[in-house]
């Protein structure tokens, strides 16, 4: 589930098309390329243990920095898109909360994953983005809070 949750809100984010990396190996043996391996180990110079994933489109390293699971993006050319990391509901705006709480009643709330971007590389994505699983007996829902707080509908995952 983590997974599937994980993967559908980094889909998500790359709304820009990505195109050939610089020397990664793509699935398989997924090895992501010199440069973007070096541009993390000086951006996390505290991260441990990291495991790269090259799909498609980007490339991604799961870590820990000071006890905390990460996750690094990278798109196939290197540039460096952003980092995601669960957090609790509560972390969340206490005006989104109530949203959710009013337009999506029956539905509880599961992981909760913030998203801080880059906002170099793109101005005009939100700098800090939450998607919310929300689930009833017979659905399962993200929703997005942007960094103002607002709750938008993002994707029916069942």
């Amino acid at each position: 589930m983590k997974k599937i949750f994980l993967t559908i809100a980094t889909a998500a984010l790359f709304s820009v098309s990505v195109f050939a990396a610089d020397g990664g190996k793509k699935d398989g043996g997924a090895t992501a390329s010199y440069a973007v391996q070096q541009a993390f180990a000086s951006e996390f110079a505290n991260a441990t243990n990291a495991v790269w994933t090259v799909t498609k489109n980007c490339q991604k390293v799961d870590f820990v920095s000071d006890g905390t699971k990460k996750t690094a993006f990278y798109s196939l050319s290197g540039d460096f898109l952003g980092t995601t990391q669960y957090i609790s509901y509560k972390a969340i705006p206490a005006k989104s909360q109530n949203q959710i709480a009013a337009n999506y009643k029956g539905y509880t709330a599961g992981d909760v994953i913030v998203y801080q971007a880059n906002e170099a590389l793109n101005r005009d994505i939100e700098p800090t983005s939450y998607f919310v699983d929300l689930k009833n007996a017979d659905h399962e829902i993200l929703v997005r809070v942007a960094n103002s707080g607002n709750v938008e509908f993002f994707k029916q995952v069942k």
